[in-house]
């Protein structure tokens, strides 16, 4: 595909695209991506066919003046006009009816869309100190502090996990002492069976039990 060679081409390929565009763009961010709009050959058909019937339905309403102020030869006269009509039909009107076809969409389904990926951005968005817990997938738990000196990675990366400090957990995932000299604990998210928030923990108390130790995983 060739690029734009003239002023004319280049607002000609604007119109045809841009609406389109951005209508799927504001739809994406309130619904999602969906399974067949991922190849993008059928984002650009899609985005293409949205421009259109935009563009119809702009000719239908104010005939042909947008056309008129597109030529080179009449926007330097009519350039505030000819901006206010491309900010409008551009980008605040596809804008608009993809907000409002979101909105319908809405109001008949019982889920909702979030913007965030995946579930673990959402576990670690925004979030505060806290214990964080894991089972690996052979059965041994680690555990520790996450807080401000803590990191969890982010789609599209791979999930991935540093805790700033660790500690000792039992064969239940129960917490023990903190780990002495820790400089923290890295976790690979495909390690990850489970995978646990916890605001606080009681230390435990009283007697140790014969082989708590041997039970125990350094995290």
């Amino acid at each position: 595909m060739q690029p734009p060679a003239t002023v004319t081409q280049l607002i000609l390929l604007a119109v045809a695209l841009l609406p389109g565009v951005v209508y799927q763009f504001v739809r994406e961010s309130r619904r999602g991506q969906v399974p067949g709009e991922r190849d993008l050959g059928h984002r650009l058909l899609r985005a293409l066919t949205v421009s259109i019937v935009l563009d119809s339905v702009y000719v239908a309403v104010l005939g042909g003046r947008p056309v008129e102020l597109a030529q080179p030869g009449r926007f330097p006269g009519h350039a505030r006009e000819a901006a206010l009509y491309a900010l409008t039909l551009l980008f605040v009107l596809p804008a608009l009816a993809a907000f409002t076809v979101s909105r319908l969409e809405e109001r008949r389904l019982r889920a909702r869309y979030r913007g965030t990926p995946t579930a673990w951005d959402h576990m670690f968005r925004d979030r505060g100190g806290c214990y964080l817990r894991a089972r690996l997938k052979d059965g041994t738990w680690v555990g520790g502090w996450y807080g401000n000196n803590s990191y969890a990675s982010s789609f599209p990366q791979a999930p991935e996990l540093y805790l700033e400090r660790s500690h000792r957990m039992a064969v239940d995932g129960t917490f023990g002492d903190k780990v002495q000299n820790t400089r923290g604990l890295y976790v690979r998210g495909e390690d990850i069976d489970i995978l646990e928030l916890v605001d606080q923990w009681t230390p435990p108390t009283g007697p140790r039990r014969p082989g708590d130790d041997a039970r125990s995983s350094a995290a």
